[in-house]
Parts: C-alpha cells; structure tokens; sequence
C-alpha cells in the first residue's frame, strides 16, 4: 500500500475486511462478500454493544439512516443515487460500500460533458479487429460491463454532468440487466449478450448544484433509490470529520505534528461564519464562489500543515491556518477578496478584541494573506 499514491479503500482497510469478512455468520444476499449488517459495521464504525473483539474504526461521519438505505437499495435489483451539495461525502461513501460489498471500488465511470455510450458499455481493440475481426477477445469491456460480470458494484460519478445519450445507455442497463453487442452475429461461438449476475447494481453521484446541467429524465430517476446526503452543520460531527481525514495525511506524510484544539475550533467557525453570511446574501455577487462544504474545509487545514511542517517551523500557528484559508478560497478576484476582507473586518476583528485567544493572530495572517493577493 505505500507504493499507492492513494489505495482504493479495499486495500487500505484489507486486514479490516478480512477479519470482518472470517467472523461474519449473517446472510449474505447475492455474491456480497460481508452481510449487510457487516457492511455498515465496516462504514460506521463499531461500539462496545456489538461485542466485537477488536474495534472497527468510523470511516464515514454522517446519520445512520442513509447508510441503511443505500444498503438496503443495493441489496433490491434498483440502482442508487447518492446526491447532495460538493463535498458532502458522496463519492467516499460510495468507494466504502463498493470495497465493503464486492472488494472492488476501482470499476468507475467518470461523467463530463465528453463521456459517451462506449463508457458504459463497450469499445474495440482495433488493432486486434484489424488482425481477427470483431470477436469477444477485441471487445474492451467498459467498468459497468465488467461489473456485470462480475456480479459487482459500478459506480458513475457526477452522472448529471454527462449526456442524455449517456443516461439513456443506463436505463436499458438498470431495467434489463444486460448489454447486447449487435456487432458479434448470434450463434457464431461469441455471445452477443452480455448478462449481469446476481450482486450487480450501480451506485450513481450527482451534484445537487448541477441542476439544469443535465437533468435526469423522468425514465431514469425511476430506476434509481434516492439518498440525498445533507451538508453537514452539527460542528460536532464536523470536526470528527476533518480531524480523521486530518489524522490519514499526516500518517501518509510521516508528519509529526499537532493540530491543535484551539485552531480547529477556529477553522470550524469562520466556515460557519462564511456559510451564514452566504445564506444571508442577497445575490450571488455577495457569495464566495466556494461551496464552503466540509470537504473544502479539510482541504484548508491540510494546505495549512503540509506548509507548517515544510516551510513553517513545524508548528500550526493560526497566522498560517488563516492565510491558507485566503488562498484556497480565493478563486475569483477581486470578488472574493473583498467578501473575506469585510469577514475580517466586521466579524473576526471584533471578536478577537472580545475573545483574544488565536483569533488576533488569525486576524492579522488574514488581513496579509489578502494584502499579498490584492
């Protein structure tokens, strides 16, 4: 695993799931390799009344109830889509119940605007049609057909940025659970028909912020269970959320340093801060361009200790968490420079003469942070 620049949660929680996979008594439903009450062990985490031997550790921070039903849909011959604002978990959750369920969450098909019907289906080797002609041998079978299979989990992410071509392919993949290869004559030795088996499903994202993008057709939403994953607000459960991932880059990194309490306090509440003014703004002039999910935030914190740790004096300081933040939400100028020097202006400068702590220091590496953009 430390040959990856990122392993694939079936790998990086391999022991985890083996030892999962050698206790688990439950039913089974199809080719899964843990049982559904395993697969959400596995995604939540284990408390003391499981009785478990060894603890498992909580990889996905949000209610229980989603993880539920996006197990139970997966479980049903429907397909599921995960949707929700940028950086609320989507995609991570559903690499967690791929890796869970059939030990691969690499069979991925990405939607752009340039994805087509090839991607979900199939392609030629055209050097081997040349040599032999069209046979199944030549056929490059997509992710979502290898899924099938397979018996497998595919997943299709960002699925309302592709095509209506696109979603029209996966409704005859979701309905009839089969692919046909009008290009390989029936009874020539070549099955012209490719069959999903048993455990095949696919799990879907979108982006509630692609709406009007392209919208799904009425046809395909049927075939799909809805799962709408909330932005995160509890600061509780926030800060678990950036801590763990806080804590996997500085294991990747070898990095010893401290995140201190004090600061992710203060990192949690300018977001809040931000998000409040957003929701209060009259026009989207008045918004920073950033979605301001948890995600983004996590994204600031790590930008501020890789800087720390390579250029500061292995330190967290709040003067650097701030000009992090400046930077990684900065991305039109001069709007956003002037939304975040009125935040510095009319909430963090009185508050750090009320409260004092980092808050002053946080103050004055943001007001430089601009003042070195501007």
């Amino acid at each position: 695993m430390s040959d990856l620049l990122r392993a694939p949660a079936e790998i990086k929680y391999a022991e985890e799931l083996d030892w999962l996979e050698s206790i688990d008594d439950n039913p089974k439903p199809f080719s899964w390799r843990l049982s559904p009450k395993m697969v959400r062990l596995f995604i939540l985490g284990s408390e003391r009344a499981d009785g478990l031997d060894r603890d498992v550790s909580q990889k996905w921070f949000g209610d229980r109830s989603f993880v539920e039903r996006s197990i139970v849909t997966l479980a049903s011959d429907r397909g599921l889509l995960l949707i929700g604002d940028p950086g609320t978990g989507k995609s991570w959750l559903a690499e967690l119940l791929s890796a869970a369920i059939s030990r691969n969450s690499t069979l991925v098909v990405q939607g752009t605007a340039g994805t087509t019907e090839d991607h979900i289906k199939y392609s030629w080797n055209v050097s081997m049609v040349i040599a032999k002609g069209q046979s199944r041998e030549s056929m490059i079978p997509s992710p979502i057909m290898t899924a099938m299979e397979a018996g497998s989990i595919g997943r299709f992410e960002e699925l309302t940025r592709s095509t209506s071509d696109v979603q029209d392919a996966l409704i005859s993949i979701l309905s009839e659970k089969y692919i046909s290869v009008p290009e390989l004559e029936s009874g020539s030795g070549d099955d012209n028909i490719v069959f999903a088996k048993p455990g095949f499903s696919i799990i879907a994202t979108a982006n509630s912020r692609d709406r009007g993008v392209n919208d799904l057709s009425s046809a395909l939403k049927r075939r799909f269970n809805f799962v709408r994953i909330p932005v995160v607000t509890n600061k509780k459960s926030e800060a678990e959320i950036v801590r763990f991932r806080t804590e996997e880059l500085l294991r990747r990194h070898s990095i010893d340093l401290d995140v201190p309490p004090t600061l992710l306090d203060v990192l949690l509440q300018s977001f809040a801060d931000l998000r409040a003014s957003a929701a209060a703004a009259g026009s989207d002039d008045e918004k920073l361009e950033s979605a301001l999910s948890t995600a983004e935030q996590i994204g600031v914190l790590e930008d501020a200790v890789l800087h720390s740790n390579f250029f500061g004096e292995r330190a967290l300081t709040a003067r650097t968490l701030a000009s992090s933040l400046v930077g990684s939400l900065t991305r039109r100028e001069p709007e956003d420079l002037a939304i975040l020097n009125k935040y510095l202006h009319g909430v963090v400068e009185p508050r750090s003469k009320e409260e004092g702590g980092s808050w002053p220091e946080f103050l004055e590496g943001g007001r430089d942070a601009i003042a070195t953009l501007s």
